[in-house]
């Protein structure tokens, strides 16, 4: 398996792989999108106590978890770099981070738009939301801290250590729920426990969550 990825170690092979991939990720992320959101939006069931409001999740809950799992990813990126002195790691790494805090934003807008009418504020100090806040201030220093090297070798050791640093707060925003009392929900989605929706209301959601996925990959 090093065998295989060495060679991606260089930048123009990295390019080249990408550029092979790209239309396998980007349509079928597109489609998954555009039918786990109509679905989810115009045909997926009421709510019995949000009503319609609960819709927003098909944007909020894929944003939130892509927010999470981009930080890990661009972690992992950070340290490859570190250790073993990957260009291409790096640069990965700080391509990473724009789209993590674009995803972020959005689950923090639709957070609070989906808290307006459940909690009566656009904004709470809560746990899971201030974490999450965290978390988009990180990106935003990985972003800034990588720009002000001139060096981009150095910029990505010193924006890596930011990141790995960081990804601590990324459990913090998921068991955010269960270590204290929050306004928050629980997980929509667990991987150990039963989903808390009905499934004409998860189906949707998985494929708009798949669909990010694919599209921002």
């Amino acid at each position: 398996m090093w065998k295989w990825l060495h060679p991606y170690a260089k930048p123009e092979r990295a390019y080249q792989l990408c550029v092979m991939l790209q239309p396998y990720f980007l349509w079928p992320g597109i489609l998954c999108l555009i039918a786990g959101s109509i679905w989810g939006l115009a045909f997926a069931p009421q709510d019995y106590q949000q009503g319609d409001s609960f819709r927003i999740i098909y944007i909020h809950v894929p944003s939130a978890i892509l927010s999470m799992s981009t930080y890990v990813a661009m972690a992992i990126a950070a340290l490859v770099g570190i250790v073993w002195q990957w260009r291409t790691a790096f640069m990965a790494m700080i391509a990473m981070a724009p789209i993590g805090a674009v995803v972020t934003f959005i689950a923090l807008f639709t957070g609070a738009a989906w808290g307006k009418p459940m909690w009566g504020t656009w904004w709470v100090w809560d746990a899971r939301l201030t974490s999450e806040l965290i978390l988009l201030f990180l990106y935003l220093g990985v972003i800034a801290l990588y720009g002000a090297f001139e060096d981009k070798q150095q910029a990505g050791k010193a924006a890596g250590v930011m990141a790995l640093v960081g990804v601590v707060n990324v459990p913090i925003i998921h068991y955010s729920v269960e270590w204290w009392n929050t306004l928050h929900q629980g997980a929509t989605i667990s991987k150990f426990d039963k989903p808390s929706i009905a499934p004409e209301m998860l189906w949707p959601l998985l494929i708009a969550l798949l669909g990010l996925a694919l599209f921002i990959a």
